[in-house]
């Protein structure tokens, strides 16, 4: 397995220690801090996988497809995370969630009929969004600023609007993929 694969899998191994430093009642006083701390690293491990791929010709079709999911795994984990704690609105986690199945399912269908769907660019920049809201607020639980929480909000719109983008320009670009079934 290489670099870029492994750090796709320690990604997804940070996700559980995420979800407790955010919900469960330890470390009081410093969770939030914890919490945000391994989502940005998980978050900067995406960030390194995908240029260390490209760089010296790493991309693998287990990375292609892990790739992506890692990423669904760790913010929809944030989202609902956000929404338990009351700073996300969870109408706009089940439209970001429900995008994410649909995808997930598709790049199934794909998968059967032998094709590796790689991300987007409208994809990658949604999922930006999603992690930089997701940090602006996690921070503001121990701030509880309005205006960072309107920052927040804003992101989140955005990230909304580019998740309902990201998904329209998949479904539109990979069509195909429905035609060709087995």
């Amino acid at each position: 397995m290489n670099l870029p694969n492994k750090l796709t899998l320690f990604r997804v191994i940070l996700i559980p220690f995420f979800v407790v430093f955010m919900l469960a009642p330890i470390c009081e006083g410093y969770a939030n801090y914890i919490a945000v701390s391994i989502f940005i690293i998980a978050c900067l491990t995406d960030l390194i996988d995908g240029k260390i791929a490209r760089k010296y010709n790493l991309v693998t079709d287990f990375g292609k497809f892990m790739d992506p999911l890692a990423d669904k795994l760790l913010v929809c984990s944030a989202l609902i995370c956000l929404v338990e704690r009351r700073q996300l609105a969870a109408w706009i986690v089940i439209i970001i969630i429900a995008r994410e199945f649909v995808i997930s399912a598709f790049r199934l269908i794909a998968s059967d009929n032998g094709i590796v769907i790689a991300a987007s660019y409208w994809g990658k920049f949604k999922t930006a969004f999603q992690m930089l809201m997701t940090i602006v607020l996690i921070f503001n639980l121990d701030f509880d600023n309005h205006y960072v929480w309107v920052f927040g909000q804003v992101l989140a719109y955005i990230a909304m609007i580019l998740t309902v983008i990201s998904l329209i320009d998949y479904l539109i670009k990979n069509r195909g993929v429905l035609k060709e079934q087995k």
